[in-house]
């Protein structure tokens, strides 16, 4: 029952915020690097946000996120979470998590994630 499930995804406004979470199952969160990635229509999925593993306080922002996006953690419900404030349209996306036990490379990339989530939708519009 490894598996990582996201929530929170919707339709919001410009400007809006939203909280993504990602549950974890069969695994410990705080054993792993985390990371969001999302993919937008006609793009490739990109690496918005990481926190490393082990737990020392490291995260990772991609430049258009900076100052609005925020990854934490939460070890007691073995949960990680996406604070998304000032969205823009452009940002609309299918949100994922995922999950990488040995993190050698700084972001870990896409295909180096040992697990993913099924994503879910954020839509950014009025």
């Amino acid at each position: 029952q490894v598996q990582l499930v996201e929530s929170g995804g919707g339709q919001v406004q410009p400007g809006g915020s939203l909280r993504l979470s990602c549950a974890a199952s069969g695994f410990a969160l705080n054993e792993y690097t985390i990371g969001w990635f999302r993919q937008a229509p006609e793009k490739g999925r990109e690496g918005v946000s990481f926190s490393r593993s082990p737990l020392h306080g490291r995260t990772y922002y991609t430049d258009s996120v900076k100052g609005r996006f925020t990854i934490s953690r939460d070890n007691a419900n073995n949960m990680v979470s996406l604070q998304m404030d000032s969205l823009k349209p452009e940002e609309t996306a299918v949100y994922y998590c995922a999950a990488k036990r040995f993190s050698k490379a700084w972001p870990p990339p896409e295909w180096g994630m040992d697990y993913w989530g099924k994503g879910t939708l954020v839509t950014v519009s009025s």
